[in-house]
């Protein structure tokens, strides 16, 4: 999970945390590989402007340039996948299928998406497969510092964020509304099939960390089993999830989204997964809001109120959704930890005592699997 600069503006999620620079490219050859490559899709181009932001997310690498063909100028960005050296965050990165789930959710939906241009499969240009992008100027909400610290979200007015807020429940509701097969990941079956799945790969992710160097946390087993035991058994059709559904991730021009970006998560699922994802991300950065003594933003994004929009908005009206937060806080967890794992492998933190101690949020994770936070903002 990363802010994705096809921003002209962005910050990392986490990036305090573990983010070495794990390019050491000369800008120069990487900008002469781009125009050579860039030379068997177009006629005559000229490459300019390479850079490698500093910010760029930790879960691929991020190049921005500017090329220019046919006599137009072309802001644009290429998505790398990371490299085995930078102790990447997911197994696999499945770069075609996001521009795929980018390109359906363009054709199908009026939800904003910076255009895919290609795809490259072959790693020989810029060491690994790749595609690239329009870079949209805007402006996203920071996560360091996070912005309900103090930004252009806390300084807007009331009804500023509400707007804000409702054209993000908008942008949920188109990318549910896309067809799944368009996206690749069809048919969708059912709701109870899709999150039974999504577990699995949650428990794979897991096991696959702990292969990789990461503890083993009692508290992401314990959170696994919890929603193995109370999976909704929902028989209606699954649907196409962002499943990065966070503020962090759309880019605005003034309180409207101009970009929604970040689709490695994309999957099959209910609509509630991306509900209690963009709920409890909040959720997440309120609580250390309230740790730092600041005001924060509880009245913005809170489950009820994202809830309520979005049913008057679709029709649907959102069930289950203490089940999807614990979803969205284990699957943070166990990202977390990775993070965690990360900073110790490149000397920027010491393995804790207790491994779950790597969680950020372990104090919430285990209230709610006691039962005694069932949802909501931070108090």
């Amino acid at each position: 999970m990363s802010i994705d600069p096809a921003a002209s503006t962005s910050a990392g999620h986490d990036a305090e945390v573990a983010r070495p620079s794990d390019s050491r490219r000369d800008p120069e050859q990487v900008r002469e590989n781009l125009r050579s490559w860039l030379a068997t899709k177009v006629t005559d181009p000229v490459v300019e402007n390479v850079h490698i932001p500093e910010t760029t997310g930790m879960s691929s690498e991020t190049l921005l340039f500017d090329a220019r063909w046919d006599g137009v100028d072309r802001p644009l960005v290429a998505r790398v996948a990371p490299a085995e050296t930078a102790v990447p965050v997911f197994p696999t990165y499945d770069l075609e299928g996001q521009a795929r789930v980018m390109r359906a959710v363009a054709e199908h939906s009026r939800v904003p998406v910076p255009a895919v241009h290609w795809y490259e499969p072959d790693p020989a240009p810029l060491g690994a497969p790749f595609f690239v992008m329009t870079r949209v100027a805007g402006r996203v909400p920071p996560d360091v510092m996070p912005y309900n610290f103090g930004s252009w979200v806390t300084e807007a007015g009331d009804a500023e964020r509400a707007a804000m807020q409702d054209a993000c429940v908008e942008v949920l509701a188109g990318v549910h509304g896309v067809p799944p097969a368009s996206a690749g990941l069809g048919p969708a079956g059912t709701v109870a099939d899709a999150v039974r799945a999504h577990l699995d790969r949650q428990r794979a992710y897991y096991e696959w960390t702990t292969r990789t160097g990461g503890p083993r946390s009692p508290l992401v087993e314990r959170a696994l089993t919890w929603l193995d035991t109370h999976r909704p058994d929902d028989r209606s059709p699954a649907v196409l999830c962002w499943g990065d559904a966070r503020i962090g991730n759309i880019l605005f021009d003034g309180f409207r989204p101009v970009a929604v970006l970040d689709w490695e998560l994309a999957t099959l699922g209910a609509r509630e997964m991306d509900l209690a994802w963009m709920t409890f991300l909040h959720r997440f950065f309120e609580d250390i809001a309230v740790a730092a003594g600041l005001p924060g933003l509880p009245d913005f994004l809170r489950l009820d109120d994202v809830a309520r929009t979005y049913a008057q908005r679709t029709g649907h009206v959102p069930r289950d959704l203490h089940f999807y937060t614990v979803h969205a806080a284990l699957q943070h967890a166990i990202i977390m930890l990775r993070i965690h794992t990360r900073a110790v492998h490149f000397g920027q933190a010491e393995p804790p005592d207790d491994p779950d101690d790597g969680i950020m949020h372990r104090a919430t994770l285990e209230a709610m699997l006691d039962g005694t936070d069932r949802q909501g903002p931070a108090s």
